[in-house]
């Protein structure tokens, strides 16, 4: 079962539950139909045509949120799920907005007291019942790297959290590894809180994404969890976008200029914006797209199709095209923008700053001087490099695409929901319920499901249970 607050990611989870009840191969066509062409309407009707199905999902997928008002009712309900199973598994952490860095300074300059009874700070404490009530076999706990320096008064939460993990009851119960680092002497204790960092590029995930994950198992237990097993290289955005339909930044409509011949002719005079000082190789990228676009060209050298090692992964028995993927719209001068640093990128293989950028294309930001001479948010332009794994998807790329611009130069745009999708690893048939920003939230505040997959292989493997078929990139031919 899965419980979640949010309305949008629930009915996400909602339809998902019911997907996975039919066998590869055997999913309804009426599913594919919906997330092809979702409604209110297509949604009813599916669930009404697969009843059996659709209660249980209903049954499984549970749209509740953690609280005092609500403890109980979630500690019921797992258990009433559980119905007396002993060997089970939990999955879970608190919310990252208590423990990310950038959060908790800005919080700091308020009023201290609080910021320290900020309630997100306790919340683990409802897992932790879950633990102490219902003792799962193993438990498996996510958060944000900040966690690691994150204190409530003089005291370090992390340090906090994992002794109350491993002492439920008061006495010492479980012990709580690490899946990259084994424990000293078989002694999980004297791990560094560094040591539950898990760097999600060195296990085949195309994003440079950084996050603590605790596995606890009970000190009795014979078998000792495993750490997973790093790739054999990295897996690059080029790898797992490159096949997707290219989609023109030129069609969206904000910034009063209704046509795409309109934002055309924007475009094409950002040549003339770079000046001297920007490398003539970039400034004859520009100019090169710009033709091309002009041309109605939508394909590049990012855009013909490299193998990708995750597509085993990303693919299903049932032949689908991707949903969630169309362009989301732009002003026109953050377009200039766009093509600027993508075409910069595709020339430097990096990302610029603030203060590589022309004068001509800087935004009207009042603390535009600060990024240039001080590094403050340098790179609030930032493209992810095609032959590199992309940086952190956070839930940021709903707010805007600056973070998240494609490195197709021609494609001048930021990424789509599927394409954020793939570098987080989603299948190609998980659909994402809500309007755009709905969708983008749930996307960036994901776990990538190829390194959950890779995790709950190390916990099958911890429970002697038959665990599933191991697919891991292939990169002998890549």
């Amino acid at each position: 079962m899965s419980i979640e607050k949010d309305p949008f990611a629930h009915r996400t989870l909602e339809l998902r539950a019911l997907y996975r009840q039919f066998a590869p191969g055997e999913v309804p066509e009426d599913y594919f139909k919906y997330i092809a062409s979702p409604s209110k309407d297509a949604r009813d009707r599916l669930f009404a045509s697969h009843k059996d199905e659709a209660d249980r999902a209903r049954e499984e997928a549970l749209h509740l949120e953690l609280s005092e008002a609500n403890a109980a009712t979630v500690l019921d309900k797992v258990r009433k799920r559980l119905d007396g199973a002993k060997e089970w598994v939990l999955i879970g952490g608190p919310p990252c907005q208590a423990y990310s860095i950038v959060g908790r300074s800005r919080r700091a300059k308020e009023d201290r007291e609080i910021f320290n009874a900020d309630p997100r700070h306790t919340l683990y404490r409802y897992y932790l019942d879950l633990i102490r009530e219902l003792k799962p076999t193993v438990f498996v706990m996510e958060n944000v790297k900040g966690l690691l320096s994150a204190k409530i008064g003089d005291m370090k939460v992390f340090d906090r959290i994992r002794d109350d993990l491993s002492c439920p009851n008061g006495t010492e119960e479980y012990a709580v590894e690490s899946l990259v680092v084994p424990s000293p002497d078989g002694d999980w204790r004297r791990l560094s809180p560094t040591d539950y960092v898990i760097h999600s590029e060195d296990y085949g995930v195309p994003q440079t994404r950084h996050r603590v994950i605790l596995l606890g198992s009970p000190v009795g237990m014979e078998r000792r969890a495993e750490q997973l097993k790093p790739a054999a290289q990295d897996v690059s955005v080029r790898d797992v976008i490159s096949d997707l339909s290219p989609l023109s930044g030129l069609l969206s409509t904000r910034g009063g200029l209704p046509a795409s011949g309109a934002r055309m002719t924007a475009l094409q005079r950002t040549t003339g914006l770079l000046g001297d000082d920007i490398p003539q190789a970039i400034r004859d990228r520009v100019g090169g797209a710009v033709g091309r676009m002009a041309a109605g060209a939508m394909t590049t050298p990012l855009g013909v199709h490299v193998r990708n090692p995750l597509s085993t992964w990303y693919g299903s028995a049932d032949a689908v095209r991707p949903p969630n993927h169309e362009a989301r719209s732009h002003m026109a001068g953050d377009l200039q923008r766009y093509l600027f640093c993508a075409s910069f990128a595709a020339v430097k293989r990096r990302s610029p700053v603030l203060s590589e950028f022309p004068s001509a294309l800087l935004p009207a930001h009042k603390n535009i001087e600060q990024g240039q001479k001080h590094g403050h948010f340098a790179d609030r332009f930032r493209v992810q490099v095609a032959n590199r794994p992309a940086k952190t998807v956070t839930s940021h790329i709903a707010k805007d695409g600056h973070y998240y611009i494609h490195p197709d130069p021609i494609q001048c745009r930021s990424l789509s929901v599927r394409e954020a999708a793939r570098i987080q690893t989603f299948p190609d048939d998980y659909f994402f319920e809500g309007n755009r920003t709905q969708q983008y939230h749930q996307v960036g505040n994901a776990v990538p499901p190829y390194l959950a997959y890779q995790i709950a292989a190390v916990v099958a493997r911890l429970m002697e249970t038959e665990e599933p078929d191991e697919i891991r990139p292939d990169f002998d031919d890549a």
